[in-house]
């Protein structure tokens, strides 16, 4: 496919470590950061035009980007920021790009119920909903309602997917299969509530979160998904795993579901850790931990390092 030249807002070998929560990450060949809905339509089809792979990122939670960069175009949504809330009703829309915490405190202020235990997810509305997000016993599919999306080609026009298409499950959504960008959500929250008593149960969903996760140091959140009726950090732990390290990558002390950046860690050596976690696991129980993070870019062994 033939492209013209890129549109003016997107930069060349830009560093992703700073659009990652991890703190690591190599170099997109395209990077753009729209404005708009408009704006983000028209950089997914020039890189469509011209056959470049591309993506959509948001918070860069639940990421892990190789050393190695990128190709193509990597689009982030953060700017896409916004919502609105009705108090009446408890529809709640909101953009792509809009700090999932943010909303949920909104929407406690406003007595509506449901995003509660969304309040330390650290990451975006469009993300939660690709990722069926969730903590403290709640999800992303039991409040959406639907999503707005686009797909990159030059002919196409948003729609709606309604909720129950998504083929929701843990961690999982059909869009992280599909070609399609989120434009914004619908939530269907709870109205009539004490904003009060709802924020204090926000609160308490994110000084709970706080008192036991390593909020202190980089991480992607959750490394893994929890083995039902497992949980993946206990089983880490009970093998004496906190602490462990591979170059600047560390299993978190606090929770061992975590892997911390304690400074200088690469992409290669957070990877190389969840393997051996994985091995250790797999060796003690003959249980294979999934990651629910999203590796992105190449990770040859050859070129890791511990």
């Amino acid at each position: 496919m033939a492209g013209g030249e890129p549109p003016a807002n997107l930069s060349a070998q830009l560093p992703l470590a700073a659009h990652t929560t991890w703190k690591v990450g190599g170099p997109a060949e395209w990077f753009g950061e729209p404005s708009s809905e408009e704006e983000l339509q028209a950089m997914a089809r020039w890189a469509w035009e011209r056959g470049l792979p591309w993506r959509l990122i948001g918070a860069g939670s639940n990421l892990l980007i190789s050393d190695s960069g990128l190709a193509g175009l990597t689009l982030c949504s953060r700017r896409l920021q916004g919502s609105q809330l009705d108090a009446s009703t408890g529809l709640v829309e909101a953009r792509a790009g809009e700090p999932i915490p943010t909303l949920a405190r909104r929407a406690a202020r406003a007595g509506l119920s449901g995003l509660e235990w969304a309040v330390g997810i650290p990451g975006t509305v469009g993300g939660a909903v690709a990722m069926n997000a969730g903590a403290q016993g709640g999800c992303t599919a039991e409040v959406l309602r639907d999503v707005t999306v686009v797909a990159p080609d030059s002919g196409s026009v948003p729609f709606i997917l309604p909720a129950s298409s998504l083929e929701f499950a843990y961690r999982h959504s059909r869009l992280q299969e599909e070609p399609l960008l989120v434009l914004s959500a619908r939530f269907q929250l709870s109205a009539g509530h004490d904003p009060r008593a709802i924020d204090r149960r926000t609160s308490a969903n994110l000084q709970s979160r706080t008192g036991t996760q390593p909020y202190h140091l980089p991480s992607c959140g959750s490394v893994f998904r929890n083995p039902e009726p497992l949980k993946a950090g206990r089983l880490i732990e009970e093998l004496g795993l906190k602490g462990c390290t591979v170059g600047g990558a560390m299993v978190s002390p606090m929770h061992a579901n975590f892997i911390v950046n304690t400074g200088e860690a690469t992409a290669a050596q957070i990877n190389r850790l969840i393997e051996r976690v994985q091995e250790r696991v797999r060796q003690a129980h003959g249980l294979e931990l999934h990651p629910e993070v999203k590796r992105l870019g190449s990770f040859d062994r050859a070129t890791m390092s511990d």
